[in-house]
């Protein structure tokens, strides 16, 4: 990564002039021009994206937004190919220098489209599995700073959550509802043939923040098991796989995009006004409490938030030199957070190859992405402090002491400070310094030859990596009151990952006329090794004193584990109607013992071509028609220990040493393990249907499926005496997601001046937990709490997983209401009638995951102008306001040494306690969200047809529709406690291509 990068800063002037010099030199060679323009029919809109090639050779171009191309030619003339997915393609001779107009219609049958998919590609109309592709026209727009907000909203079955508004900020990803409840739930990504691993990178709040958005071509999501089941043991959770931009061997083309971005806070958490504490606190709080109150009307959140700035600008290049097709690309953000200090530069560069030789029997393409990262994380206690500190107070004092800050005093204490209480929110965020430089860098060769004497036999090979070093140092003032103890802070940390991938498959593809027949098998090996190397340091104050006791028991941990897998595929396709798809992966892991190292991962599918039936064939109406059938089992490996299968040792903590004489000693104690731990395995069966009608104007599929995870992981007790811990994790599980699937699209409108395409997703689905013991059904395990609850001691949570139900069912006392509404403090049903309200008590109530997640799309063109937004929905979604039950109490505001602020719940309930246990903070977070809406312009060609530029306005987050008091019903976990706000953003942008 470091090699890469440094030669990129160093020698990217010197390889870009050498580029634009040698394609000059090139380019001057060719004689003829031909240019023009390239139309659908019957809309007469322009196409952009048209590949269009020279036959027989590799000089190639692609038409620009509006539909206009130019290539240079031999004299001698020679015939140009036009092609584009779902159109039928088209041949024109040419002779000289001319100007063509070029109609393409739409081809149903779609034979020619290729989709990626594990391993090599297959044609569209070969897919028995569910499987959906995104492109860059559908890609939601505005300012997009991961790869996985480009995807939200659409696809059926993927739920896609932002996390918090943190710039960067990860996003939690679920298809088909997860399948597991301890290991991970995040589906696999492949990056042009790189498996990325789940794990994150140090210093970055999200893996996927390294691949620049703009570099992205497509996403191909495998949700069912015929799909997926090439992946084998780490496809239980379904795979992304993102295909990367490449490059054409044709004139030069230059593209600048910038989008320049404000973002703005939406919404506030509502808390008392400072004139609302002073009434309360006058009328309930002590006279030292009175007397503490200050004259100041403080807004806190007012003071940490700002409006924040972002810029982000991409330039890329694409040309050829001779037979070495290539395309760099350049990019740099730079965002600034609503919270202040919260800073995000990315740096990115991408170089690819993609040359052909013997005459396209041996294609090579070589793919190079680098990122380099500085970051600044806010402190973002602050945003908790703001909504929980005394608003009559001031922000800065005339003293010189903590630096300046209003701060709670105490004087009988050795530092002056109240302890245990919250401190000055803007001296949080103002004396703290997490800075952090991650870098990473992923690529890969692949080398794909056709065999001359055997030209239906391919062999492919693989070979790519995946290098990150994540560091960063935390710094923490001296004389800030949140370390005044410690002398403040000044730690570093380090993290280097190295996971290496090689893969050789062959294919063969073959068709049999004489027997209508067409087979597709793939037969093929992949090694995986995955290595972290993590580095310990002592701790330090920020005058760089070494804190006592703090050195590392060792300075070098290094886990690792490796995967060695061996694949198949068939695919067998008769007379275009009937298609079956057969697929096994054996996988054998590192990370489990040796009777159960290795695991088999088999599926099915067949699918029928309706359309293709003689009763079909030529009707008018059924553009398209297909019926699919699948299943299969997939594996899960990821969040599962690389050694749990052995004991480890490991040192106690600081605080469990054991005493010999007057010195006290860290000793080595054994872990929890699991000898005949193994996968996880999720069994998926799916019927779908795929419709199109009217020469595809109108189109859409649905699919039923089923999902089944046996050896399901949990954390249940050990008997005494029999492990080293009093739990352990363990396959005893079963768990079942059901649904169904439904996209629609329509293209009601398509002339000459206008074109109006919508589309609309929709996913149902039932999480259900079947058993979660050794002895199935055990009547007295209750289930495993989850979801952590704020405030309380002990740690309170607000779900629970049992058998019966679905996986994060709030698990809480039913409140009782008086007979004008409102909740009792205190007063809960006795479930069990024992005149005892306790934890037998608890009411299992509504589900924290949605049952249904909707998806809409929008695109409308008119002329040169183009229209078009995106909408989400959640619905039967649940949130625990932990908020309201923390703050919204009178003992939050008067129950402590000091002042604090609280929640206008107060006002509402009367509660003088926290009842954190109460379903009454259990609200309805279902919503309808307006994700984008983007406004652009063309000014078509300019420069004499050279260049074409295109303006774009936008707004995300635009609205908000939802029943749920808090400040945002999107909350992933199910609990909100002071979710970092996302921002509304205003963008512009600009793209330029010459």
């Amino acid at each position: 990564m470091q090699i890469f990068t440094s030669f990129l800063k160093s020698n990217m002037r010197s390889v870009m002039v050498l580029l634009l010099l040698l394609t000059h030199g090139y380019l001057f060679a060719q004689q003829a021009t031909i240019t023009g323009v390239v139309k659908e029919t019957p809309g007469n809109l322009g196409m952009p994206g048209v590949s269009i090639r020279l036959k027989g050779t590799l000089v190639a171009t692609s038409t620009d937004a509006n539909g206009n191309f130019s290539i240079k030619i031999p004299t001698g003339g020679g015939v140009l190919q036009f092609s584009s997915i779902g159109y039928k393609p088209q041949e024109i001779s040419v002779t000289k220098t001319t100007s063509l107009n070029v109609m393409m219609s739409e081809d149903a049958s779609t034979l020619n489209d290729v989709v990626v998919v594990g391993y090599g590609t297959t044609r569209k109309q070969d897919l028995t599995g569910s499987v959906a592709v995104v492109g860059v026209k559908d890609f939601q727009k505005g300012s997009i700073t991961t790869p996985e907000q480009l995807l939200s909203g659409k696809v059926s079955g993927v739920a896609i959550t932002s996390n918090s508004g943190q710039p960067g900020a990860g996003s939690t990803i679920r298809i088909r509802g997860g399948s597991s409840l301890n290991a991970s739930n995040d589906p696999l990504f492949v990056i042009d043939g790189v498996p990325l691993e789940s794990g994150g990178v140090s210093g970055a709040s999200n893996p996927l923040s390294f691949i620049n958005p703009n570099d992205i071509e497509s996403f191909t999501v495998l949700k069912d098991a015929s799909a997926a089941a090439i992946y084998g043991a780490r496809a239980s959770n379904g795979v992304i796989i993102i295909t990367t931009k490449k490059g054409l061997s044709n004139d030069l083309k230059v593209s600048f995009n910038s989008v320049n971005s404000v973002s703005k806070i939406v919404k506030q958490l509502d808390v008392l006004s400072a004139d609302q504490i002073r009434t309360i606190v006058n009328a309930n709080g002590t006279t030292a409490q009175k007397a503490q109150l200050g004259s100041f009307n403080t807004n806190w959140q007012d003071l940490i938030y700002q409006d924040g700035v972002s810029t982000d600008n991409n330039i890329s290049i694409t040309g050829g030199i001779k037979k070495l097709p290539y395309r760099l690309s350049l990019g740099y953000q730079n965002q600034s957070g609503l919270l202040r200090t919260d800073q995000l530069q990315k740096t990115s560069a991408a170089f690819v190859l993609n040359p052909r030789f013997f005459d396209n029997h041996l294609k090579i393409d070589l793919n190079l992405k680098g990122s380099m990262q500085k970051t600044r994380f806010a402190n973002t206690a602050a945003i908790g402090g703001a909504v929980s500190f005394d608003p009559t107070q001031a922000t800065y004092t005339n003293r010189t002491d903590y630096n300046g800050y209003w701060e709670w005093l105490d004087p009988t204490t050795p530092t002056g400070l109240v302890n245990l209480v919250g401190r000055n929110p803007v001296g949080l965020l103002e004396q703290r310094e997490d800075r952090a430089k991650p870098l990473r860098s992923i690529g890969n060769l692949q080398v794909d030859y056709q065999f001359h004497f055997l030209p239906e036999l391919h062999a492919n090979f693989n070979a790519g990596y995946d290098v990150a070093t994540g560091k960063g140092t935390v710094y923490v003032d001296p004389n800030a009151a949140e370390s005044i103890l410690s002398n403040g802070v000044s730690n570093q940390y380090k993290t280097n990952r190295q996971n290496t991938v090689l893969d050789f498959y062959l294919n063969y593809v073959k068709e049999f006329k004489s027997i209508k027949s067409r087979i597709d098998a793939t037969a093929g090996y992949s090694y995986n090794d995955y290595l972290t190397t993590q580095y310990f340091y002592p701790s330090f104050d920020a005058y760089g004193t070494k804190v006592a006791n703090s050195d590392p028991a060792f300075p070098i941990n290094k886990p690792q584990y490796r995967l060695i897998s061996y694949f198949g595929r068939f695919n067998y396709n008769y007379d275009e109607r009937f298609l079956l798809t057969a697929t096994v992966r054996r996988d054998g892991s590192s990370r489990f013992g040796p009777a159960y190292k290795y695991g088999t991962f088999p599926s099915l599918a067949l699918a029928w071509t309706v359309k293709n039936e003689s009763f079909l064939k030529d009707s008018k109406t059924i553009s398209n028609m297909k019926v699919r059938a699948s299943y299969g089992i997939t594996g899960q490996q990821d969040g599962i220990d690389n050694y749990g299968y052995l004991s480890t040792y490991g040192l106690s903590s600081l605080n469990a040493q054991y005493q010999f004489g007057d010195t006290f000693y860290q000793m080595y104690r054994p872990s929890a393990y699991i000898a005949n731990i193994k996968w996880e395995e999720t069994a998926t069966a799916n019927i779908g249907l795929d419709v199109g009608l009217f020469d595809n104007r109108m189109s859409g599929s649905v699919d039923v499926y089923r999902k089944k995870t046996s050896d399901l992981l949990n954390r249940i007790p050990q008997p005494a005496g029999t492990n080293f811990a009093a739990t352990a994790i363990v396959n005893v599980g079963d768990m079942k997601n059901e649904g169904v699937e439904l996209t629609l699209n329509f293209n009601p409108i398509k002339q000459k001046d206008f074109n109006w395409d919508f589309s609309f997703n929709a996913t149902y689905n039932k999480n259900t937990i079947t058993n979660l013991t050794v002895v199935p059904n055990d009547p007295n395990y209750a289930g495993f709490p989850s979801g952590t609850i704020a405030g309380g001691i002990g740690g309170q949570n607000a779900y629970i997983n049992a058998v019966g139900g679905p996986k994060n069912t709030f698990n809480l006392y039913e409140q009782v209401y008086d007979q004008q509404g409102k909740p009792v403090e205190g007063v809960y049903v006795d479930q069990n009638g024992d005149g005892i309200i306790s934890p037998s008590d608890f009411k299992k109530g509504k589900q924290a995951d949605p049952k249904v997640f909707l998806g809409f799309s929008n695109n409308m063109s008119y002329k040169k102008w183009n229209l078009s937004f995106t909408l989400r929905a959640n619905l039967g979604n649940y949130v625990y306001n932990n908020n309201f039950s923390q703050s919204g109490n009178l003992t939050q505001i008067t129950g402590t040494a000091v002042i604090l602020n609280g929640s206008p719940n107060y006002l509402t309930t009367n509660f003088r306690s926290q009842q954190l246990l109460s379903d009454y903070y259990v609200q309805n977070a279902s919503f309808l969200r307006m994700d984008n809406v983007n406004l652009g312009y063309s000014f078509g060609n300019l420069f004499k047809n050279k260049a074409n530029l295109q303006l774009t306005g936008s707004v995300q987050n635009v609205f908000v529709i939802t029943k749920y008091q808090g400040l945002d019903p999107e909350v992933a976990s199910g609990v909100d406690n002071n979710i970092y706000p996302r921002p509304r953003v205003f963008s512009l942008g600009l793209n330029l291509n010459y």
